[in-house]
């Protein structure tokens, strides 16, 4: 394990501190986390948990099982898993990760389902942050580290956390083969197990919107506790008053979501909270016409979907001169920690 990340690391359920005990970390209380494959399992078991594979990542580093990719703590269907598998056993060296060719849809959009298994290159999206001389950067919900990537790239030394053992893995292998190395951990973003004031910056996309709120604002609580005074989140959410976004809510008869279902948040809403668990907080534009549109994405479309692309990418342009944001179907929040 990185020094550095061993050196910022305590128990998600005390803050208190950690020892290295063979493949294991133990807090000074006692209670115990699995290392697999140099990446630290802080996931709660005592706790009800925000999606289904993060059982499944607790099983899997408990019984740690001869599958070495973990395709049982990957968050996707059991036929996109028995797909990964036999991807596993025919994928040539220097080809894009079996695993990452299956969990697209569920990181970058449904406009990745024709590209399935078809991958011919990682579909690393530009991150809407400066570049870094190596600050501090935690991306939550990295699952297969896109996003980790693009941060690494900009400079940043970069920590991802997601709670699918699988997809972290997945990240570890994706990052090397690009030639950066995150530290990666496998944990509950309402359970951040970092030292407080560990980050210059909080990033997230595509993982709180799937929230209930009341589990967001813990996330925010959390988020304020490691970030530097000063330190700015960055956090993609989904608005409800983006055409799209209103077209699914109508579909559902605007009824609660439930399990791992967007919820939509209003522009004040999101101003209001971030603003009074982080602190001063802006709005912009991150796309239209549904969630997950990167510009980046162009290359990799069918050329039907490019359309949809470069029409978001034009319309977020024109919103940084016109009072459009409100309609934006996803907006990164921006908040400065007071």
């Amino acid at each position: 394990m990185d020094p550095w990340l061993e050196q910022h690391l305590v128990c998600p359920r005390d803050q208190s501190g950690l020892r290295a005990e063979r493949d294991r970390l133990v807090c000074v209380n006692g209670h115990k986390y699995p290392i697999v494959q140099d990446v630290p399992v802080m996931l709660l078991d005592d706790v009800a948990q925000t999606i289904g594979v993060a059982s499944d990542s607790l099983r899997a580093a408990t019984e740690k099982p001869d599958d070495k990719w973990f395709v049982d703590a990957v968050g996707c269907s059991a036929v996109e898993k028995d797909e990964i598998r036999k991807l596993i056993l025919s994928s040539e060296p220097g080809a894009v990760d079996p695993v990452v060719q299956f969990v697209l849809a569920a990181t970058n959009g449904i406009l990745y389902k024709p590209l399935l298994g078809k991958l011919k290159e990682y579909p690393i999206p530009e991150i809407r942050l400066p570049a870094s001389d190596g600050e501090p950067l935690l991306d939550i919900g990295c699952n297969w580290g896109r996003w980790c990537i693009a941060a690494a790239r900009k400079g940043y030394r970069v920590t991802g956390i997601d709670p699918s053992l699988g997809s972290v893995l997945a990240a570890k292998r994706a990052s090397s083969a690009l030639g950066v190395r995150p530290n990666f951990v496998v944990g509950d973003a309402r359970y951040l197990p970092f030292k407080a004031d560990t980050f210059a910056r909080v990033f997230s996309y595509s993982v709180l919107q799937h929230l209930s709120k009341e589990d967001v604002i813990l996330v925010l609580k959390h988020i304020t506790r490691v970030l530097h005074p000063g330190g700015q989140s960055l956090i993609q959410m989904a608005n409800a008053l983006g055409i799209r976004s209103l077209q699914h809510q109508v579909s559902r008869g605007f009824r609660p979501a439930k399990n791992f279902e967007v919820r939509y948040w209003t522009p004040g809403e999101l101003r209001r909270q971030f603003g009074r668990h982080i602190g001063k907080t802006r709005l912009s534009v991150d796309g239209y016409f549904g969630l997950g549109i990167q510009v980046s994405d162009v290359q990799v479309m069918p050329p039907t979907y490019r359309t949809i692309v470069r029409a978001s990418e034009s319309l977020r342009a024109l919103s940084k001169w016109t009072p459009i944001v409100w309609a934006a179907d996803s907006l990164y929040v921006s908040s400065r920690r007071k």
